[in-house]
């Protein structure tokens, strides 16, 4: 085996090792799941359906798996619906596409990012019911789950971020995002070696958001304490009230 050989086995079993950590240690797929991916086909879902697909082969728990592109017909991102539906099958995945839209005058109060997201998920979650799925899987990694802490934290006032599982029992869905103990720089390098085709992307709203700043911050941060990452998520199950401000009752 060559040395490029054993990096590559290397990283694929890191990830795999952590999918099967994340899934046990949050329960995030049970026997019998029917399991809906939002395919977006960025580099984290492409790498969602192949961590996924793949594990869908081992015997416990037994699962199914589905991934679907959501299209807004009113934003400019250019689908490779081919290559997205390729990428699928060889992983033994069904490939799903699916067209909505939004109309944007309708709520003045929320940006256009936040309605073109919340309308991707409705139809998701629509789909996701008529396919008869309990489950939707998101591809958003730790750091995702790191920024939207430290975004909840200064723009919200709130310590929130999106949970590794998080029942909808409004929608009687649950949404689980299976890469929560993975790293971005671990999906690129999968990225790298796969050579992911990229979507072409022109949404003329993706300035809106501050996630860019966050994750400058972020690095910043990491700098300053090598070890922040994980003591930024440890910190999520370990909230020690007695420290922390009490409003008189």
């Amino acid at each position: 085996m060559t040395e490029e050989e054993k990096r590559v086995s290397k990283l694929l079993y890191t990830l795999q090792r952590k999918l099967r950590k994340a899934i046990e240690k949050y329960g995030l797929i049970k026997d019998g799941d029917k399991i809906l991916i939002g395919l977006s086909g960025g580099k984290d879902s492409l790498a969602l359906v192949e961590l996924l697909g793949e594990r869908q082969k081992i015997f416990k728990p037994q699962f199914t798996v589905i991934a679907a592109h959501i299209s807004v017909s009113n934003i400019g991102y250019q689908s490779n619906l081919d290559y997205l539906r390729e990428h699928c099958e060889k992983h033994n995945v069904q490939f799903i596409s699916h067209t909505t839209s939004f109309d944007e005058s309708t709520d003045k109060r929320k940006t256009h990012c936040f309605l073109c997201s919340w309308h991707r998920r409705k139809a998701l979650f629509e789909l996701a019911k008529e396919l008869g799925c309990n489950k939707i899987a998101l591809g958003h990694h730790q750091d995702d789950i790191l920024h939207t802490l430290i975004m909840n934290l200064l723009f919200q006032g709130s310590f929130s971020t999106m949970p590794p599982l998080l029942k909808m029992n409004k929608f009687d869905m649950e949404i689980i995002r299976p890469l929560s103990l993975i790293r971005e720089e671990e999906i690129k390098e999968l990225e790298a070696i796969r050579q992911y085709k990229k979507q072409k992307k022109n949404c003329p709203f993706e300035k809106e958001s501050n996630r860019d700043d966050v994750k400058k911050l972020m690095e910043e941060m990491e700098r300053i304490a090598p070890d922040m990452r994980n003591s930024l998520w440890n910190a999520m199950t370990n909230i020690q009230t007695d420290y922390l401000p009490q409003e008189k009752k």
